[in-house]
């Protein structure tokens, strides 16, 4: 079954309206990257010789390690694989992923730095209004599901682009599952004018 178009519900022009009248701009939370060493990986060499890392088999199979600049963590598995969470920007994501690959060439594994792909973006605003989740949830069956007794915020599935927001009373949102920033922004661009009409007075 094809999901169903959103496209009824947005108009394009009012939404990029609306957010130059608002200046309200999602800010970068969370940068998700994976990275391919291509080169198998002794996890306990890394563990005992690398500065902050730390590997415990028996809870999580990957050493993870820290760095301050940019601030970040990274999940390293012996396939070669490594997970990089925390940065807040691309391009800090991609800094800190060869800072990582650095560090483990450095302890004598014949390194690669391949495949770096951005697979998540988080990011949140601030609409500077209440908002009634409860008729935006009625009106909006098809994408929300919203339970108060089990987490405060709604959630919003969008299809076009395939973003998942977090929509909270407040007017705080939180929106992730972006693989470009472009998506971030297209996807406020389209809620906003409908949080508009669901506004507390």
């Amino acid at each position: 079954m094809d999901a169903p178009n959103l496209s009824y519900d947005f108009n394009a022009d009012s939404a990029q309206e609306q957010n130059k009248k608002t200046r309200i701009t999602p800010t970068l939370q969370n940068v998700v990257a994976t990275v391919n060493l291509e080169c198998r990986l002794e996890l306990k060499v890394i563990a005992l010789r690398a500065r902050n890392a730390e590997y415990n088999p028996k809870r999580f199979a990957a050493v993870i390690m820290r760095i301050r600049d940019p601030k970040t963590t990274a999940l390293i598995f012996a396939s070669g694989k490594m997970v990089i969470t925390g940065a807040k920007s691309e391009q800090a994501s991609r800094i800190a992923a060869k800072k990582y690959a650095r560090i483990i060439h450095k302890l004598g594994f014949n390194t690669q730095f391949s495949d770096f792909k951005i697979q998540n973006i988080v990011s949140s605003c601030d609409t500077k209004f209440n908002i009634r989740l409860e008729g935006l949830a009625y009106a909006h069956s098809n994408f929300c599901s919203y339970e108060p007794e089990l987490f405060p915020g709604l959630i919003y599935r969008m299809v076009n682009p395939k973003i998942v927001l977090l929509i909270f009373v407040s007017g705080k949102i939180v929106l992730t599952g972006a693989k470009v920033r472009d998506e971030i922004y297209q996807a406020f661009e389209n809620i906003y004018p409908v949080l508009t009409k669901y506004r507390k007075t």
